[in-house]
């Protein structure tokens, strides 16, 4: 919330919040099994990601250039910097390079090695796509657990539509990762059979406007840099869907990062040390409340279901009653954020 506040976008982002409101679970049957409190499920402040994103392209259009239907080939670097071969053919140098290309960043597998060295699985799957708000929530949602198994819908765009859900624990599976229909195919198998509103959202599902499918895993580096590249949020320290924390996390590293360059005044060896060590307990927290979450998240026996169910019943009578939000208040402030105002700030300068 600092960091959007020094950003300047804080007022521009709660405008736009989800507001997703407090989370009711069910049964199979429908009836209410308990409800969770809002900052359990949405924390502080929520927005959607396209709607981050279009935030953030609007602030920087003028001075930033995007080029889209391309990739990164090669990367070759030296000590003045670094040459990189685009998939389109062309060939540029750049003084550094920052890969912000989540889980499977392609930089991090051309500077630091293959994703299996560094990715770990938390042994769940994750698919979350636009639905129709069939069942009238306002701003409120609705999920239903069974053993091992995670599904739900809350509202969206001040009720317009929903999002669903979909976990499900699995061992590592084998798909193509651009093949959506394949892994619509792999969501409805594993929900088939499932009652309440499961065969709706599975309908949705197939004809979803917008899809996501992946494993929900975390991302484990000793430096997020090496030599001129270095990486912001998920490519470098992904904590998972389950912590609640990738948007936060990637905020706040992209904030230091910047910061560290502008307080070394450029010098990118000092500013990436720098870095890593801001970042590291920071990471640590958010990565340890996925961990710890999963369990209540996507339990895995109808023992812990119930379990799961009566604590959020009793919670708002017990004397930790606000004990999910705290803790999740002190995941987020698990930095101490400097100022960067010892140098003079760089004027940003229009493309041509």
């Amino acid at each position: 919330m600092t960091v959007l506040e020094r950003m300047g976008i804080r007022a521009e982002i709660e405008e736009r919040a989800a507001r997703a409101g407090a989370m009711t679970y069910v049964k199979e049957s429908g009836r209410l099994a308990a409800t969770t409190s809002t900052e359990a499920f949405s924390g502080e402040l929520e927005i959607l990601r396209g709607d981050l994103v279009d935030i953030l392209s609007e602030r920087t259009a003028g001075t930033t250039e995007y080029i889209f239907d391309d990739s990164i080939a090669e990367l070759s670097q030296d000590d003045s910097g670094v040459d990189v071969v685009f998939a389109g053919g062309v060939t540029r140098r750049f003084d550094l390079v920052i890969g912000a290309d989540g889980l499977h960043s392609n930089v991090r597998r051309l500077a630091f090695g293959p994703e299996s060295s560094y990715v770990r699985d938390l042994g769940y799957y994750a698919s979350i796509c636009t639905v129709d708000n069939h069942l009238g929530l306002d701003h409120s949602g609705q999920i239903l657990n069974v053993p091992g198994k995670t599904v739900g819908i809350y509202s969206a765009r001040n009720n317009t539509e929903a999002k669903a859900l979909f976990y499900f624990a699995s061992d590592p599976l084998a798909y193509d990762r651009r093949d959506a229909d394949a892994q619509k195919a792999i969501v409805a198998e594993r929900f088939a059979g499932i009652g309440w509103e499961v065969p709706t959202l599975l309908d949705g599902l197939r004809t979803a406007p917008d899809f996501y499918f992946d494993s929900v895993s975390q991302v484990e580096l000793d430096s997020y840099s090496r030599g001129r590249v270095a990486l912001v949020g998920d490519a470098g320290y992904c904590a998972s869907p389950l912590s609640g924390m990738g948007t936060s996390l990637a905020v706040v590293g992209a904030y230091v990062l910047a910061g560290e360059l502008h307080a070394a005044g450029g010098d990118h060896v000092k500013a990436f040390a720098a870095y890593d060590i801001r970042m590291k307990g920071f990471v640590v927290a958010c990565q340890k409340q996925a961990v710890d979450g999963a369990k209540w998240f996507v339990p895995a026996s109808k023992w812990f279901i119930k379990v799961r169910d009566l604590t959020f019943r009793l919670m708002p009578y017990l004397p930790w009653r606000n004990m999910i939000r705290d803790m999740s208040l002190k995941v987020g402030n698990a930095i101490e954020l400097r100022t960067y105002e010892d140098r003079r700030p760089r004027r940003a300068v229009p493309l041509p």
